[in-house]
């Protein structure tokens, strides 16, 4: 088998187009996440907070006085941008939140399923068991034989 065959076979599993397809929806969903932060959590909890921004909190750590985060940047002073981390934190913990929330809703859809597909074995007639069909096939050979 070539290392082409092989890659084919890799690629065509099951497992591997699904982690395809999670990469490419998280991608996507970073930018919704990131979004819902910046535009609507952020201003409610810097009204919560009297109006604190927190992605443009940061501790100057050279010299010179920045009016905001954005302005030290340009000018190359060293930052710790401690408001960038409290942001991408909240990120984590939405897109967390929303990840336990999925798989919750995944694993009861398909908790829904097995119950379902175990009634319905249920509720199919029983077939014979192995030791009634081989009674069966030796009275049919007595019969035939006699």
């Amino acid at each position: 088998m070539s290392i082409l065959d092989e890659f084919k076979s890799f690629i065509a599993k099951g497992n591997v187009m699904d982690m395809a397809v999670g990469i490419i929806i998280g991608a996507a969903f970073t930018g919704i996440v990131s979004s819902l932060v910046a535009d609507l959590i952020n201003p409610i909890i810097g009204l919560i907070t009297g109006g604190i921004d927190f992605s443009n909190l940061f501790v100057n750590l050279g010299d010179g006085d920045y009016a905001s985060l954005a302005a030290a940047r340009d000018a190359g002073a060293p930052v710790f941008a401690y408001g960038s981390f409290i942001t991408a934190v909240i990120n984590f913990l939405i897109i967390a939140w929303v990840v336990f929330l999925l798989v919750k809703i995944v694993n009861r859809v398909k908790d829904a399923a097995i119950r379902k597909s175990a009634k319905e074995a249920e509720a199919a007639p029983a077939g014979p068991t192995q030791e009634q069909l081989l009674a069966e096939i030796r009275d049919l050979l007595k019969r035939s034989a006699a």
